[in-house]
């Protein structure tokens, strides 16, 4: 995954996490793609002042990420439901019925969009 897109996964997160001012600068910058001049355009205040919040921001979300780790679970779950489903066509059409009820719930849950829970047991 490339930076731009872990740092959106990273901010679909714990953006809320983030101070007003940073979640402003990573939504101008990553959504809406301004320059760090525009921004500081913007906001007033001058280019240096975007980048230096910019790189806070990222790396508040790299710190929640290394502290929770829900990004990279999410990954992971996504990845295994893929493979569960690549499974479910091997198995053949000799069970029909339940194997089309597990390729529905996963199929489900891939696109829920949201991270799987665990549950003991």
């Amino acid at each position: 995954m490339d930076r731009f897109a872990w740092i959106n996964l990273l901010y679909d997160f714990y953006g809320p996490l983030l101070t007003d001012r940073r979640r402003q600068v990573l939504e101008l910058y990553y959504e809406q793609d301004f320059s760090l001049g525009e921004i500081a355009g913007e906001l007033s205040v001058t280019r240096q002042a975007v980048h230096y919040t910019l790189k806070r921001a990222e790396e508040s979300l790299e710190h929640f990420e290394q502290k929770l780790n829900l990004a990279a679970r999410y990954l992971s779950d996504r990845n295994r439901i893929g493979e569960a489903l690549a499974a479910l066509d091997e198995l053949g059409a000799g069970r029909e019925k339940a194997v089309a009820r597990l390729r529905q719930l996963l199929q489900e849950m891939q696109r829920s969009g949201r991270p799987i829970s665990r549950t003991p047991g």
